[in-house]
């Protein structure tokens, strides 16, 4: 009697799936319907004095930060060949914008940059890693968008870079950068697949007026390489992604133009699983401590010097005084240890990023005019 009840549990589980995963649609009015084959996979139940192989739970919501602790390191979903954001080298180093946030979760977690594992993950199956609970916390040049906030259930962490998307051309087809989508008119067009990337490329030409031929690819890697041989007239990405694998793919940065043209808004940001508020609040107060060091000009040089500060701000961020970290089910001091292992948010952007010459802009502090912007730590 056990065994048929795990035969029938198991098929209904079956069809929950095939239904999630939206099944076989109605066929539309006068058109045959084809049924596929269905396994019936039995499971054995074990009776009294036999012991079944123990499986693992998965992580239950609101468990994630303990399950990280009881790991001892952080696993983080990252890029892998992003120069700038998310890069794996041929001597198995590990290099980054996004990287470092990595390091700085682990850091505030274990007083310890190594204790992270990173997972290179494809812009296909970043999201569904996420879900599946492989990766703890996705740190990979992702955009925030309603669709994926709502739909996919994800939490998404404060904005770390504000970017925007635009187009890369051979300047021997558009000279100008203030030349606008006209200027491509009947152009082919490099493009990564399932990014916004693509969506917003269709979007612009489209309420411009202007034809266009997309060649799409599912590796940016690919796309950049099919630019550089000339199989299409232009490329499209976020701007710093243009910056940093332009010049580090093309053999000759110079001869191409990034057009001025700002083709949509990309906050990108890291993001965790929702239903678990204890681990999005350890992502999100790590970040914001990085704004905020910076904002007080604590660096990693001179963070030591201001554990003896009177200023009641530094002293709690710091946490020389107050419970703060506690409140997070972390060490009150974590952080310093942030700022001392990684340095803060300016520190992180000046080793990645500005050798590109990507200027600060909207990345900067609000104090200089940019959206970077911690909320009081009190």
């Amino acid at each position: 009697m056990r065994k048929i009840f795990a035969i029938a549990t198991v098929l209904v589980l079956v069809g929950i799936v095939l239904s999630a995963c939206g099944g076989a649609a109605p066929a539309p009015s006068g058109e045959p319907v084809t049924v596929k084959e269905t396994v019936i996979v039995t499971v054995e139940v074990p009776v009294a004095g036999e012991q079944a192989t123990p499986v693992p739970p998965p992580v239950a919501g609101g468990e994630r930060l303990q399950t990280v602790m009881d790991r001892g390191n952080v696993i983080c979903g990252v890029h892998g060949t992003f120069q700038g954001f998310g890069f794996l080298d041929t001597a198995g180093a590990w290099s980054g914008f996004d990287v470092e946030f990595c390091r700085a979760w682990a850091a505030a977690l274990f007083n310890d940059v190594e204790a992270v594992e990173f997972r290179a993950l494809s812009a296909q199956d970043r999201f569904t890693a996420l879900q599946s609970g492989e990766v703890d916390v996705l740190s990979r040049n992702s955009t925030w968008t309603w669709t994926r906030d709502a739909e996919l259930g994800l939490t998404f962490g404060p904005v770390t870079f504000y970017d925007g998307q635009a187009i890369m051309a051979r300047r021997e087809i558009v000279p100008d950068a203030a030349a606008g989508l006209a200027a491509l008119e009947g152009a082919q067009v490099c493009v990564q697949s399932g990014t916004t990337t693509e969506l917003n490329l269709a979007d612009q030409f489209r309420a411009a007026g202007v034809a266009y031929e997309p060649v799409v690819f599912e590796d940016q890697n690919a796309a950049f390489q099919a630019y550089e041989e000339g199989r299409c007239d232009a490329i499209t990405s976020d701007r710093s992604q243009l910056a940093t694998q332009g010049q580090a793919v093309l053999s000759n940065y110079a001869d191409h133009v990034i057009l001025d043209v700002v083709m949509s808004k990309e906050p990108l940001a890291p993001a965790v699983a929702q239903g678990d508020d204890k681990w999005a609040d350890v992502v999100h107060w790590v970040v914001y401590g990085m704004i905020q060091a910076e904002e007080l000009d604590i660096t990693s040089q001179n963070v030591d010097e201001f554990l003896t500060s009177e200023d009641p701000v530094v002293r709690r961020l710091l946490g020389v005084e107050g419970e703060l970290g506690s409140k997070l089910g972390l060490s009150n001091d974590f952080i310093y240890r942030v700022i001392k292992l990684v340095g803060n948010y300016g520190e992180v952007y000046e080793r990645n990023l500005a050798p590109y010459g990507l200027a600060r802009g909207q990345n900067d502090l609000w104090t200089n005019g940019g959206l970077m912007y911690a909320p009081p730590f009190r």
